[in-house]
C-alpha cells in the first residue's frame, strides 16, 4: 500500500486548481482591498502579517514572509511576486518546507462588477508530499474557494476611501 501511495507522486507530481467569484464593487476597489494589508486577516484564513524581506512591496521581485496560524500553529510562507499589474492580476510563487505554490490571481471589469478568478498549483518537496498533495488538492480547493467567498464579502462591505474622485478619472 506504502509503494502505490508513493507511486501517485511520481505519476501525478502537481495539483492545480481553479476558483472564481464575481463581486458586486468595481476593480479599482476590488483591487485596493485586496491588496490591503491591514485587511487581509479578514478574508484570508489564518492570516497574521506580511514581513517585507527585500525589494519594494506590491512589485516584480518582491520577497515576503507570510505568516499564518493554522491549527494553533504559526507557519511561515516565503512568497515571491513573479508579475503583477494593479488591479487586474498577480502571480506569486510561495515556499515553504512542505511544498511550492504557484498562485495567480486575475481581476477582470465586467460593468462595475469584478470578476476574480484564481489559479494555483501545488507541488510538494519531496515525494511523500507530492503524494500528500494528490489527496489534499479538494480541500486545498475549498479552502480557496471559502477564502474568495470571503474576500467577496470583505469587498462589499467596504466603506474605506481609498481613492478619490481624481485617481479614478485619470
Amino acid at each position: 500500500m506504502t509503494i502505490i501511495f508513493l507511486l501517485i507522486g511520481f505519476i501525478k507530481p502537481t495539483t492545480s486548481y481553479h476558483c472564481e467569484i464575481m463581486v458586486d464593487k468595481p476593480i479599482e476597489e476590488s483591487g485596493y482591498v485586496a491588496q490591503d494589508e491591514e485587511r487581509m486577516s479578514e478574508w484570508l484564513e489564518g492570516f497574521i502579517k506580511i514581513e517585507h524581506v527585500s525589494g519594494r512591496p506590491k512589485t516584480v521581485g518582491n520577497v515576503s514572509n507570510v505568516y499564518f496560524k493554522i491549527n494553533g500553529k504559526e507557519m511561515v510562507v516565503k512568497r515571491t511576486i513573479t508579475a503583477i499589474k494593479l488591479f487586474e492580476s498577480m502571480e506569486s510563487l510561495s515556499e515553504t518546507d512542505f511544498m511550492n505554490m504557484e498562485y495567480s490571481v486575475n481581476m477582470t471589469a465586467i460593468g462595475e462588477k469584478t470578476k476574480i478568478s484564481s489559479s494555483t498549483t501545488v507541488k510538494g518537496n519531496g515525494i511523500f508530499a507530492r503524494s500528500l498533495m494528490v489527496f489534499m488538492g479538494g480541500s486545498l480547493k475549498k479552502q480557496e474557494e471559502k477564502n474568495l467567498a470571503k474576500l467577496k464579502n470583505t469587498i462589499e462591505a467596504n466603506t474605506k476611501k481609498y481613492f478619490t474622485e481624481q485617481t479614478t478619472t485619470k
